[in-house]
């Protein structure tokens, strides 16, 4: 029998009334809008990109979406300013793999280039550009639009304590979900408009929305560690502590590293020359900010 959108809109309000049952909703873009006037708002960006692979020293963009928002100081997201979606045609084809995931065909990218003076544009008076992998999608921005290079980044993947506060994970579908809604994964846009609901999300820990939370810890310092020479034979105790590899490329040193919080320096330093070296050693430091975590040129 043919239901109206008004009566599937009933049944699943009386679905979400009960216990026994969870409702998704297919996530609509919010229109956009400028912030109501004497709002004391701030610009972010929300930056998503689909590559061909995952170097992002060879590999090419073949898709970025962005989407210009404000917020007020406690974090609230108010408006929507833009969306901005191209694609990029790479000098190769797209790996089928690539394809697969994001269903994006060399026909979609066919003579189509991301012109800088847009993204330029676009991103003007913005104070921070938050991705849900910055690790990744500010090493290849910044190869291909400098303008990213003196922005400051945050990471709504890895500066937000998801499981901490309720969340199966830090995948960006278990947010969605978690948050009520479901949406089109692996399109660029797409990540950013559900980025945006999840970041507006009134996290019960805390009830202030995911957004503050990320501000607050971008905005502070942390430092690298670097456990250069440590012994092969306690890579394991390294890896278990949350120290990563780094292969020596991009003229970084090849070694062990972990980022902590200032606060955790000294424990830190005596882990490692506790349980590591054995020795009072002195490891080489490098302090990170907003404006530097994140990008291929640290």
């Amino acid at each position: 029998m043919f239901q109206s959108a008004s009566d599937l809109a009933a049944m699943a309000e009386a679905l979400s009334r009960s216990t026994d049952y969870r409702v998704l909703r297919r996530l609509a873009p919010r229109p956009t809008s400028m912030p109501a006037s004497g709002q004391e708002t701030k610009i972010g960006i929300l930056l998503d990109t689909e590559t061909t692979g995952l170097d992002h020293a060879r590999d090419e963009v073949i898709e970025l979406g962005m989407v210009k928002f404000d917020y007020l100081p406690d974090g609230r997201i108010v408006s929507v300013r833009d969306t901005f979606s191209a694609f990029n045609e790479p000098s190769a084809p797209i790996p089928p793999d690539v394809t697969a995931l994001t269903g994006i065909t060399d026909d979609m990218v066919a003579g189509h280039s991301i012109d800088e003076a847009a993204v330029n544009a676009f991103v003007e008076g913005a104070v921070i550009t938050i991705a849900h992998n910055s690790g990744f999608d500010r090493k290849f921005a910044e190869r291909c639009w400098p303008v990213f290079e003196g922005m400051a980044w945050g990471c709504s993947a890895t500066e937000v304590d998801w499981r901490g506060h309720g969340f199966a994970g830090a995948q960006l579908g278990y947010l969605l979900n978690g948050a009520g809604f479901f949406h089109q994964a692996h399109r660029a846009v797409d990540d950013c408009h559900a980025l945006l609901e999840i970041l507006d999300f009134m996290l019960p820990t805390t009830g202030s929305p995911a957004l503050a939370l990320l501000l607050d810890t971008a905005r502070r310092k942390t430092v690298r560690i670097w456990a250069e020479q440590s012994p092969f034979e306690l890579k394991d105790s390294l890896k278990r502590r949350g120290y990563r590899w780094s292969d020596g490329t991009d003229g970084r040193s090849k070694s062990w590293y972990v980022d902590v919080c200032e606060s955790a320096l000294d424990d830190e330093l005596t882990f490692l020359r506790t349980e590591i070296y054995l020795r009072d050693v002195e490891p080489r430091l490098q302090t990170l900010t907003a404006f530097t975590r994140f990008s291929g040129r640290i």
